[in-house]
């Protein structure tokens, strides 16, 4: 989010991020962005922590999982209750406007009592200053080679005008969107566990977005292909575009976890989905390097498939392990990405922002020679 504001003018000088192999990515990619590693709720003295002044507005995205329509949703899972902690951080600075990010579960999800979380949220927020308009969004109208829908939560300092028909950003693609394999067909061509940690292009970009992906790049690095076993691969053989695992023979269905002669039964649409190629991407999760094949060789993303699908110039790299076992704490390679919110998206958001002050009237009045601020949370 903080990488796509930037494309629209803004500087990040402060972030928050719990997750240390997250936070080494944040640090690596935005060096002039000083970057809090913890646990937000342990801020107990937010100006006290961020020494900053003239801080225009405060994004980010607090963890969603309970609010997700994929899986169980847990009203007591203590990540439900960031957003709090992210009103406190607006309360304390009083930015002109903040903006926050969740899945769309949010719409429909409620608290322990009945109430619905988004109703919360505009309450805390109305009593923190701000007028909030709510806005669902589609990244594929936005640039970006996915189907992705966010919500997001804009909020307007009481103190300046609120026209929430202003506050919707300017579709780009809507009639025309980047396709997954005008995203991904100029990378380098590797099958199951080939690839290298830095490689060279083999070809010249083939489109425009192409071109925007890796200009200033010359290299493309995080584009190593995971090793599978031959029964998986050969799995991956059957499944063909707008099929996954659930469309396979039965001999190449996943078998049991300890017994490989028997069957699971779990099977699920999306995993091992192949998509089509000639259409945007499907929503990458944070565990897309399973969920997906590719649409032409038979094995799963690299993690820089996942970051051209999300939008992420290929100067964008990547830290951490690529994936991690069920009992390792940091997020994955993968994980990063498939969390973040495409940067064209969050991009068509802060050209939106600065379009709405630049046409109210209290704008003329500030300075334009300094850089507009913000604080990630």
């Amino acid at each position: 989010m903080s990488l796509g504001f930037e494309l629209a003018g803004f500087t990040p000088v402060w972030a928050v991020e719990k997750d240390e192999w997250a936070a080494n990515t944040y640090k690596y990619n935005h060096k002039n962005t000083s970057i809090y590693v913890g646990d937000i709720t342990k801020i107990s003295d937010p100006q006290r922590a961020f020494a900053c002044d003239q801080i225009t507005g405060i994004i980010g995205g607090p963890p969603c999982q309970g609010f997700s329509l994929s899986g169980n949703r847990d009203t007591k899972d203590p990540r439900n209750s960031l957003f709090m902690d992210f009103i406190r951080f607006v309360k304390v600075f009083s930015p002109c406007f903040f903006i926050m990010e969740n899945v769309q579960g949010i719409l429909s999800a409620k608290t322990k009592t009945g109430e619905y979380v988004k109703n919360l949220v505009c309450s805390v927020a109305q009593d923190a200053g701000y007028n909030v308009c709510i806005s669902l969004l589609n990244a594929a109208d936005y640039g970006v080679p996915q189907a992705r829908m966010r919500v997001f939560f804009i909020g307007i300092h009481h103190e300046y005008p609120f026209n929430p028909v202003m506050l919707a950003p300017e579709k780009i693609t809507e009639n025309n969107p980047v396709t997954l394999w005008e995203a991904i067909s100029d990378l380098p061509e590797i099958e199951a566990g080939q690839g290298e940690e830095k490689m060279e292009y083999k070809c010249a970009p083939k489109n425009n977005y192409q071109i925007w992906c890796r200009s200033h790049s010359l290299f493309v690095e995080n584009h190593v292909a995971m090793r599978h076993t031959p029964r998986l691969v050969e799995r991956f053989r059957y499944i063909k575009h707008g099929q996954s695992l659930a469309d396979v023979p039965q001999e190449h269905m996943q078998r049991k976890r300890g017994n490989a002669r028997e069957i699971s039964g779990k099977v699920y649409s999306q995993n091992n989905m192949r998509p089509f190629p000639d259409k945007p991407s499907p929503t990458l999760p944070a565990s897309f390097q399973s969920n997906f094949i590719h649409p032409f060789f038979n094995r799963n993303y690299t993690a820089r498939e996942g970051a051209r699908i999300q939008s992420f110039p290929d100067t964008y790299i990547f830290r951490g392990k690529r994936t991690t076992m069920s009992w390792e704490r940091n997020l994955s390679q993968f994980q990063q990405i498939g969390n973040a919110v495409p940067p064209l998206l969050a991009k068509a958001l802060g050209l939106m922002i600065k379009k709405y002050f630049e046409n109210i009237e209290w704008m003329e009045n500030i300075p334009q020679q300094h850089p507009v601020q913000l604080t990630l949370f």
